[in-house]
């Protein structure tokens, strides 16, 4: 099987590192098209030795792309094609029907009022929707997403639940790594030091870490990713007098300068992940490998679970207190009990890349066979 992987960029974030991690463990030809933004992820990908091609999409109105990515599809041959995120799920799906190519789309930023971090509109709704019927399956990275797509029009029988992926081994705790880590960031050895990733964007709430850290005279913060709300939060910790216990790393793990993802966790005592909604919550589980205890607010990759599955995380944001009190307290808390590592939980094992893997094979199988029968042979059936 020879597949195509269309997704809208390639800068670091949750969906592009999901899918570079995913081609390390799919047993399928794989390319892979960027609509724009070939980033620091397209560099790890041709590093792993996938072909990547950037396709030059000039603006969302873009509409030349459309025939550009049938062309494409056409030329390779491709036996399916899968799209990731907004805006190549839409192109993407009316180039591969135009290709004559069975294509699956994967929804991975579904909020309940925005995708991929921007409102919902009713038009952005609707766009979607039309779309999605070109496909054969639909991939929610979550029950919670899932959820969403039915309350949407989506049907049932399409949406297939892949969860998002971790290989955790890579984020395993490394004492020696803990120390170097720190060394490099000039964190003291025995400070409480609260950690963070994502994307600097204001659903992510980064600001309640400052205010929290802001609030705990001993604590340390470290902020891993990159973002427009960069420069506002830098302003807020100087703003309350916490700039020399803050430290912005920026985008981790890209260029070989400055520590990456794992180093990042061994290196802290507690996760924290305040934001407002989340389709998944990768970091999250990447930092309960890592045996960190997490503080979360929207979290489906926690929520979706069994209650008791996962010991060692705090939920904040169910009731009526002030967000900043509640993760004060709660972080305060951590302090009090004295940092320690704990046991990766079973969702971890839950969450192997492995066997989101395998899930996405059966998806493919299946999609390519439902694509062989006749419409009126469905139809019937």
């Amino acid at each position: 099987m020879r597949a195509l992987h269309v997704i809208t960029g390639l800068g670091v974030g949750g969906a592009e590192q999901q899918l570079r991690l995913l081609l390390r463990h799919l047993p399928v030809r794989c390319d892979v098209v960027t609509l724009t933004n070939p980033g620091a992820v397209a560099e790890g990908l041709r590093a792993d030795g996938v072909r990547v091609r950037d396709l030059g999409m000039r603006s969302n109105r873009d509409l030349g792309a459309v025939p550009r990515l049938a062309r494409l599809i056409r030329r390779g041959s491709y036996d399916l094609v899968h799209t990731h995120l907004y805006r190549a799920c839409v192109y993407g799906r009316i180039a591969a029907r135009l290709a004559g190519t069975t294509v699956v789309s994967t929804e991975h930023s579904l909020g309940r009022a925005e995708i991929e971090g921007r409102p919902l509109t009713r038009t952005t709704r609707e766009l979607y929707l039309r779309t999605e019927r070109l496909g054969a399956a639909t991939v929610a990275v979550s029950d919670t997403v899932a959820g969403r797509l039915r309350d949407w029009g989506v049907p049932a029988a399409r949406i297939h639940t892949v969860p998002n992926g971790v290989d955790a081994a890579a984020f395993r705790f490394d004492s020696a790594q803990r120390q170097a880590t720190r060394a490099l960031l000039g964190l003291p050895d025995a400070a409480f030091v609260v950690g963070g990733v994502g994307r600097l964007v204001p659903g992510k709430r980064f600001d309640l870490l400052i205010r929290a850290v802001a609030a705990l005279p001993g604590a340390w913060l470290v902020l891993a990713g990159d973002g427009r709300e960069a420069e506002a939060l830098r302003a807020l910790a100087a703003r309350l007098g916490v700039a020399g216990r803050v430290r912005f790393l920026g985008e981790c793990g890209t260029s070989g300068a400055g520590p990456g993802i794992p180093a990042v966790l061994s290196a802290v005592d507690t996760f924290v992940s305040a934001s407002r909604e989340e389709s998944f919550g990768l970091a999250v589980v990447e930092a309960l490998a890592a045996g960190l205890p997490v503080v979360h607010a929207a979290c489906p990759a926690i929520e979706d679970l069994p209650a008791g599955r996962v010991p060692g995380t705090t939920r904040i944001g169910s009731g009526a207190a002030d967000p900043t009190d509640e993760l004060t307290a709660a972080l305060r808390h951590r302090m009090e009990s004295g940092a320690r590592r704990l046991p990766p939980p079973p969702a971890v094992d839950h969450y192997d890349i492995r066997l989101s893997s395998r899930r996405l094979m059966d998806v493919y199988a299946q999609a390519i066979d439902t694509a062989a029968v006749p419409p009126t042979e469905r139809a019937q059936s």
